[in-house]
């Protein structure tokens, strides 16, 4: 926790950006009956039966101090997805940094082993160099300040029904630029000496 927090209060350098990255599953869902629109003397009439179309998965990064965020939409979460993701934000959103801080949780497909089965030994070697990992406590992930990009995103774009991936994909870009035009940046305000009040019970106790 408290090596994310250091990493947190870290000035801007545009040679070693820090970036939060996560993901979110999000279902497809279609009504099975149209809404009766409101009229004078009724009031709207909705049936909630719906039909599920599976899911997909969004993927988050964004630069808390410079406002900037990229989302992806993928129709799977797997090691090869998530891959081809972080050489997005390598190549794409990074090409000219010399390091790239990403802070994100433990889960099993963040590991190097996803870059080696996805792209050949020195292409992921070269994107596995580009980076240094900074990993939330396994029970902590609401230190990773992507999480703030999600909820924003659901709250503000995705709390209705979708049917397929691609109305997704339209709803999420439109809602990206928008936030990246308006350079949306988040204050983080938790440090290590609040953690250690807070957060007590977390620290062991040491005795004379």
């Amino acid at each position: 926790m408290e090596r994310v927090l250091d990493v947190y209060k870290t000035p801007y350098n545009e040679n070693n950006p820090v970036v939060c990255m996560d993901e979110s599953p999000k279902q497809l869902i279609s009504s099975t009956k149209t809404t009766v629109p409101m009229r004078k003397g009724q009031e709207q009439r909705i049936d909630y039966e719906y039909i599920r179309h599976g899911v997909v998965n969004i993927f988050m990064a964004n630069e808390p101090l410079m406002g900037k965020r990229l989302v992806e939409v993928t129709q799977t979460k797997t090691k090869k997805d998530w891959a081809w993701f972080v050489r997005k934000i390598s190549d794409q959103l990074y090409p000219e940094a010399n390091k790239i801080t990403l802070v994100m949780d433990n889960f099993q497909t963040h590991s190097a082993a996803a870059l080696y089965e996805t792209f050949p030994a020195e292409e992921a070697k070269r994107i596995w160099d580009r980076f240094e990992f900074v990993f939330t406590p396994k029970h902590g992930s609401w230190l990773n300040m992507a999480e703030i990009e999600l909820h924003a995103l659901n709250r503000q774009c995705l709390s209705r029904h979708f049917s397929s991936k691609d109305k997704v994909i339209d709803q999420v870009n439109a809602w990206q630029d928008d936030r990246n035009n308006r350079t949306r940046k988040i204050s983080w305000q938790f440090t290590t000496a609040d953690a250690r009040v807070k957060l007590k019970k977390l620290y062991p106790s040491i005795y004379d």
